[in-house]
């Protein structure tokens, strides 16, 4: 009886999904990068603590009133030779409807919030999987935002010296606007260079119309960041080129993105599977040390039966061998010793007189 062999198929390490593959061979940064279902209570606290850091850092450049001014008047100066200074005419139309400019007040004080923490909820419970990657968009957006402020102080229109802008928060005593009033004193008033609005609101106009499915919501979020636009610059508060460099910094965090996933936030999977609590090592020993002894006694078991098999065979071939031994000395073979019929036996045909007739059996 031969024996059993148990080979491993060579092609198994191949069939193994990839996913397996990878979590089994990289280390903690394969972690990190990998997209993984957010976790409620720490996006809260971490955006939380972002925005209060970014604030803190905002308002401790220092304001360098001199050099802002400055760099206001430089700005204006090319956008002149560009063609394109054409915000005061904007604040100025826009200042003569009052509905319309109030609006735009509390439009540039609110919705900046608003929008941008509700497109991170609705990522949050429609695109898990893209979360992270979009939202590390605009935390690099934000982060780059903050050199620029320290790097190029720039005074916003409303401020400039011998302008005509109007600062329409002063005028309409609007509420919630940290740029005038008695919330001037809480932000630096010389941060303008780049507009955290339009870039903020252009991250949030592109999530929308990238994985929105219903037609008019995606033409809501292309139509978002360009009203922003014209918010800010009806209210005195940003020049063209603040929004350019909005745009800018926001290309930074795209790329930021793009190298750290490997791909677009956009293109990345819109839902990741719940991920298994990690075992601890003792509770990973334990079954790897199960199923080396289940392996050993399954071998144990199989030698022991191969060897029970061997010896049965064995048994039964010497059987067989004393049985035929024994079948060959007792039986005499009939192929011998039996006389031959024609010996010894008269002829029939001699000595038998002849009782035709004619014959009376005398001499």
């Amino acid at each position: 009886m031969g024996e059993t062999t148990v080979t491993k198929p060579e092609g198994l390490e191949a069939a193994l999904p990839e996913t397996v593959a990878a979590d089994s061979g990289h280390g903690p940064l394969r972690r990190l990068r990998t997209p993984r279902r957010p976790r409620f209570w720490f996006e809260i606290l971490l955006i939380a603590v972002s925005y209060w850091t970014y604030s803190l850092v905002r308002n401790a450049v220092p304001e360098q009133r001199t050099e802002a001014l400055h760099n206001a008047d430089w700005i204006w100066q090319v956008e002149h030779h560009l063609g394109i200074a054409v915000e005061e005419s904007v604040n100025h139309a826009v200042n003569s409807v009052h509905w319309l400019i109030v609006g735009m007040n509390y439009y540039y004080a609110t919705l900046h919030f608003i929008v941008t923490l509700g497109v991170l909820v609705w990522l949050y419970r429609r695109h898990p999987g893209r979360y992270a990657a979009t939202r590390l968009v605009l935390f690099a957006t934000t982060a780059v935002a903050l050199v620029g402020y320290y790097l190029y102080p720039l005074a916003p229109p409303r401020l400039m010296n011998g302008g005509d802008f109007i600062d329409t928060v002063m005028v309409h005593q609007t509420w919630g606007s940290m740029a005038s009033g008695d919330l001037k004193h809480m932000s630096n008033q010389y941060a303008a260079m780049p507009s955290m609005h339009i870039g903020w609101s252009l991250w949030c106009g592109l999530t929308i119309a990238a994985l929105a499915t219903v037609p008019w919501v995606r033409v809501l979020g292309l139509l978002y960041p360009a009203l922003t636009l014209v918010v800010i610059v009806a209210t005195a508060n940003h020049f063209w080129l603040d929004a350019v460099g909005g745009m800018l910094c926001l290309a930074f965090g795209f790329t930021v993105a793009r190298l750290w996933y490997g791909r677009q936030p956009y293109a990345l999977p819109r839902t990741v599977p719940t991920s298994r609590p990690r075992a601890s090592r003792a509770e990973t020993e334990r079954p790897e040390a199960g199923r080396a002894g289940a392996r050993k006694t399954e071998a144990g078991r199989t030698e022991a039966r191969r060897t029970e098999a061997g010896r049965t065979e064995a048994g039964r071939t010497e059987a067989g061998r004393a049985a035929a031994g024994t079948s060959g000395r007792g039986v005499p073979d009939r192929s011998q010793g039996v006389p031959e019929r024609s010996q010894g036996v008269p002829d029939k045909s001699q000595g038998v007189r002849d009782k035709s007739p004619g014959w009376s059996g005398r001499p």
